[in-house]
């Protein structure tokens, strides 16, 4: 079954993968690979629930001249951030000390040119996803002025499902949000889905084939209720 990360990633990459030629589609077919999509599916996603203002392999200019690519770039309102997703592996062992040096020089180079650099170790993807969701929720809301984060692409209909779940002394199953939206019970399992993927519900019961109950996801805020 595909998720409703699975479906936007897809048809995000696929509009940039369209807008591109030349080497910038060689980078994008070939840089945007296991570390960068699992930033993605484990951070970004469940932070902010959606992928706007968010470039894969975006091209800068280096200070040898020469083309480099960030695993991604934020761009907004004239703000730029870069975030990288480093491994502890075998490339920093194959570097040179000159290469090791140089990777801080450009570094140092983005941030002259007012770029605002933040790297995520890969570990931290897997291992603490929460602790960088909520860091750069409250990044991108100290820029920004608001919080860009999920509750913002929740849909009217989602936001009062999660305001229907906590007022409630149980779990909230599917014929609640029949009632409360006036839907048959297909939409209303959508809509719990979609919820359930985007982090605001989590699933309750051992069920072998399909959850019949959600409940508020404990790890979320909800002071924009």
């Amino acid at each position: 079954m595909t998720t409703g990360f699975e479906f936007k990633h897809a048809e995000r990459l696929e509009r940039h993968l369209s807008r591109r030629q030349g080497e910038a589609l060689r980078r994008l077919k070939v840089g945007h690979a296991h570390a960068e999509q699992a930033m993605l599916k484990h951070i970004w996603w469940p932070a902010f629930g959606h992928f706007r203002h968010l470039h894969p392999e975006y091209e800068v200019t280096d200070f040898l001249e020469g083309r480099r690519y960030l695993d991604f770039a934020y761009i907004r309102s004239g703000i730029r951030i870069a975030i990288e997703v480093d491994g502890y592996g075998p490339h920093y062992r194959s570097l040179s000390r000159k290469e090791f040096c140089d990777q801080w020089v450009r570094q140092m180079h983005l941030i002259n040119d007012n770029w605002i650099v933040v790297r995520i170790g890969y570990d931290d993807v897997i291992e603490r996803p929460r602790m960088w969701q909520q860091l750069l929720q409250q990044m991108i809301g100290t820029l920004f002025g608001d919080d860009d984060s999920q509750s913002s692409s929740l849909t009217v209909r989602e936001r009062e499902i999660v305001k229907l779940s906590l007022r409630m002394d149980r779990p909230i199953k599917l014929s609640d949000v029949k009632t409360l939206l006036h839907c048959q019970y297909r939409s209303a399992r959508s809509h719990l889905q979609r919820l359930q993927e985007k982090g605001w519900l989590i699933p309750v019961g051992t069920g072998k084939t399909r959850t019949h109950f959600w409940r508020p996801n404990p790890e979320r805020k909800f002071n924009w209720l």
